[in-house]
């Protein structure tokens, strides 16, 4: 095996099952760290946590090759008072415990990475957003993104090398993004939402996993790094591209006020379909990375060829 061990904490997610796949055959052992007990599934391992607080669960970070932080409550919801400070707490609290507890370790996890969001960045429809040009935006969701950033920074870890993952739009076949559009298109619904100008930058899932692997290679890197395809899309060209690629001819559009009627109904908030998120992954293009599917068509044509 080319690793020791790979831990997943709060792994038990869409990324974190295509992660737990990917390192399935790379590495001895595969721990996600979860609430919820689940029977191992060969060298993928549960161990219980509640996130608050130390437990036997610490031992298992000793001697990781790496760890991958993918905590937090799902942001597709209404942003009431409550939920808003479930979804600060559940990102802050398991990243300050897992700072705490690298920082005491004799043999520390070699990487550790925060899978944090890309939509720290402002709407942009000007110009892309890299890590070192970037506009920082404002607002609710850029808040959670510097609040759990600066958590992870300023946790102190000497023997631990750490990277926020700014991770853009995951696309893959089992859940995330791609089959709710893909319901859309097969409805008759998959025209552009809001003016349809607004960017998507988005990952194909193998590139999501891919590059956490490559980074493990790079010891020179730390600090933000964008995970995004270099091409970003609009999503008027994504929603033509679906309904291309499926065969479906026609898409009834969404506009934004019936979006926000719809939002309020299913519970969620219009500022995940209609927010610009243009982001260009500065670093890893500096630093070469073999990105597997850089041009939208290819993800999408991959994905569908799967999935039938």
């Amino acid at each position: 095996m080319k690793y020791n061990k790979i831990i997943l904490a709060g792994g038990n997610g869409y990324l974190g099952g295509v992660l737990a796949q990917y390192y399935r055959e790379l590495a001895t052992e595969v721990i996600i760290l979860s609430r919820t007990q689940k029977a191992a599934n060969g060298n993928i391992k549960t161990l219980v946590w509640n996130a608050i607080e130390e437990g036997e669960w610490v031992n298992a970070l000793e001697g990781a090759d790496l760890l991958i932080n993918l905590c937090g409550k799902n942001v597709n919801c209404r942003y009431t008072e409550k939920s808003k400070k479930e979804i600060i707490a559940s990102r802050q609290q398991p990243t300050e415990l897992l700072g705490l507890v690298i920082g005491k370790m004799k043999a520390a996890p070699k990487l550790w990475i925060n899978v944090t969001s890309a939509t720290i960045y402002r709407h942009a429809e000007d110009r892309p957003q890299d890590e070192e040009t970037g506009d920082i935006g404002y607002g609710f969701s850029i808040e959670v993104c510097r609040l759990w950033e600066r958590s992870f920074f300023e946790t102190d870890t000497p023997k631990t090398r750490k990277i926020a993952l700014r991770m853009a739009i995951v696309l893959g076949r089992n859940d995330g993004a791609f089959p709710r559009l893909l319901k859309l298109v097969k409805f008759g619904l998959g025209g552009h939402q809001g003016d349809g100008q607004q960017y998507v930058s988005w990952i194909h899932e193998q590139d999501a996993a891919k590059c956490t692997e490559w980074l493990l290679a790079q010891e020179e890197l730390s600090g933000a790094i964008n995970c995004a395809a270099p091409e970003a899309i609009s999503n008027t060209d994504l929603m033509k591209l679906l309904r291309k690629s499926y065969g479906i001819p026609f898409g009834i559009p969404s506009p934004a006020w019936l979006l926000e009627i719809g939002a309020k109904l299913i519970g969620t908030e219009t500022e995940l379909i209609l927010k610009s998120r243009w982001v260009m992954p500065k670093r890893l293009l500096d630093h070469s990375y073999p990105f597997l599917f850089s041009k939208a068509e290819h993800a999408v044509k991959d994905i569908l060829s799967i999935r039938i």
